[in-house]
């Protein structure tokens, strides 16, 4: 009887431990499954971030290459009109700095100042050396105005800037109607009469270009008072103490663009319209339909001569205008 009870015991024992060696052999299955896993994973997910490290940092190198900066180097010697620039005095060479920095990392303006010279300039130099103007002041106009016919805060207008009392002390006319400050030609011709009237008051072209800013009055009263002779040695204000740096660093960009990073081909360039000139001393009430009776239209004919201002051209005192109109063929 005993027998019997030790060997059933025997039994549900054996039964038991059955049960734990399975449920323990499956636990250490599914631990080595979850370890084969996560090592597994682990090493997927070390390879997927060394390859997106490895990304990361082409593609910053490839940005470093494409969008590096670069400080400029300016040239050994520098002149307006042919007067030095005292590049060895360290204000002076700071000054020059910022201004070829500035325009030369303002890209999409530098390239258009390049194709709007193309176009332009072949109007302004011939007035300029008719004149006996030395040629660098084009580029007295580039900042000036971009070679746009723009308006400023205080009224100065067209490619020159000449204010409207300015203006009619030059002999240009200026109204509501008609506005010759927007004629090139004779805009042009009025700065070079300001800017002789200067040179021959101061003796120096660099100061003639620093007073088409500040005015003759404001240089002279400024020479005076500071006890100087030169617009290096002025202290002037932001504006006019920054003017002829500006021009200069224009000045070099314009005449040799590659060396600054720009490279602008010929045929991307403006050019300029060549026109005929029809004479007129009488009233035009539709300059609309005046456009039409010379073969263009009114915009075209307002692009070529942006000086007539209204719609009209009033005319009482029989006045004689010439009225640019674009030769046949550039319009069709």
């Amino acid at each position: 009887m005993i027998l019997i009870t030790i060997f059933i015991s025997l039994k549900k024992l054996l039964k038991h431990m059955k049960k734990i060696l399975l449920g323990a052999l499956i636990a250490i299955i599914f631990i080595f499954t979850i370890s084969a896993i996560q090592q597994g994973g682990g090493a997927s997910t070390s390879k997927n971030t060394n390859a997106l490290e490895t990304s990361e940092n082409d593609g910053l190198e490839k940005r470093v290459k494409d969008y590096n900066v670069y400080s400029v180097k300016l040239p050994k010697k520098l002149d307006f009109a042919g007067e030095a620039v005292p590049l060895d005095q360290p204000d002076i060479k700071e000054r020059v700095d910022r201004e070829f920095l500035v325009n030369t990392y303002w890209q999409s303006n530098g390239i258009l100042l390049i194709k709007r010279a193309q176009k332009y300039f072949p109007v302004i130099e011939p007035i300029l050396k008719k004149n006996g103007v030395p040629d660098d002041f084009k580029y007295l106009a580039v900042i000036e105005s971009g070679l746009q016919n723009v308006t400023s805060p205080a009224g100065a207008r067209g490619f020159w800037q000449i204010m409207p009392k300015t203006g009619r002390e030059l002999g240009l006319e200026v109204n509501s109607n008609v506005d010759e400050r927007y004629h090139l030609e004779m805009a042009t011709q009025a700065a070079c009469d300001y800017l002789k009237e200067s040179k021959e008051k101061f003796g120096s072209w660099t100061l003639a270009g620093a007073a088409y800013n500040a005015g003759n009055g404001g240089i002279n009263k400024q020479l005076e008072a500071q006890g100087v002779e030169s617009y290096y040695d002025l202290l002037l204000g932001d504006e006019t103490g920054r003017y002829v740096f500006r021009i200069l660093a224009i000045k070099e960009i314009l005449k040799n663009p590659k060396n600054f990073g720009f490279n602008v081909d010929a045929s991307h360039g403006y050019d300029f319209v060549p026109t005929t000139k029809v004479l007129v001393d009488y009233e035009v009430d539709d300059l609309s339909a005046f456009a039409k009776a010379n073969d263009i239209n009114y915009k075209i004919l307002k692009i070529h001569n942006p000086w007539l201002r209204e719609p009209k051209l009033n005319n009482k005192t029989k006045k004689e205008y010439q009225i640019a109109i674009p030769k046949a063929g550039y319009y069709d």
